[in-house]
């Protein structure tokens, strides 16, 4: 065997076994604070974990107001003016409201009071109005808005860990959407 192959082959199952781990640990006491792309639980106490059959069917009936948490890259500052930048679009569930950046594992103030007013926007001040929380499969950041709604009062929220990917997999339909302005 070459020295890549030796090298895939003892990584490959030692991937699948920290997955594994990760799954069977369970869910950290606190938020998660680093490596957002990585395995998640399997549960978020005080939360439902839906898979993409369920959201869909949520989303169908209009039965819940789905949060996008994935972040958003800003443009790079210090760019030269005649330098082109495209931004990364972003298609998510369609009608959902993209939060980003509030799965952070540690938010500042005004990225705090931004997730709590897109919350309170998004249900009319009503905490009990079905959330579903969403970005990327195997992405924290929906893991920690989610467990974040709770420690806020949201009563009834759910969480999807297979994300857009999911739904896109699912060939679902997608739509490019916006962040809600941070006003």
């Amino acid at each position: 065997m070459k020295g890549g192959a030796i090298l895939a082959a003892l990584f490959i199952p030692l991937a699948a076994a920290s997955q594994a781990a990760t799954k069977a640990a369970g869910e950290p006491d606190g938020y998660r604070l680093d490596t957002y792309r990585a395995p998640v639980p399997a549960t978020l106490k005080g939360a439902a974990v839906i898979d993409t059959a369920t959201a869909f069917k949520l989303w169908r009936e209009k039965a819940a107001v789905f949060i996008d948490a994935l972040p958003h890259a800003p443009k790079p500052e210090g760019l030269p003016p005649n330098a082109v930048w495209r931004e990364q679009p972003r298609y998510d569930i369609p009608g959902s409201i993209w939060l980003p950046d509030t799965g952070y594992g540690a938010l500042s103030g005004a990225t705090q009071a931004y997730f709590e007013k897109g919350l309170a926007r998004a249900t009319g001040e009503n905490k009990a109005k079905p959330l579903v929380f969403y970005c990327l499969e195997d992405c924290w950041m929906s893991w920690n808005a989610a467990k974040r709604a709770l420690s806020l009062g949201y009563s009834n929220v759910s969480w999807y860990p297979q994300g857009s990917d999911g739904w896109a997999a699912a060939k679902h339909p997608v739509e490019e959407r916006r962040p809600e302005p941070r006003e």
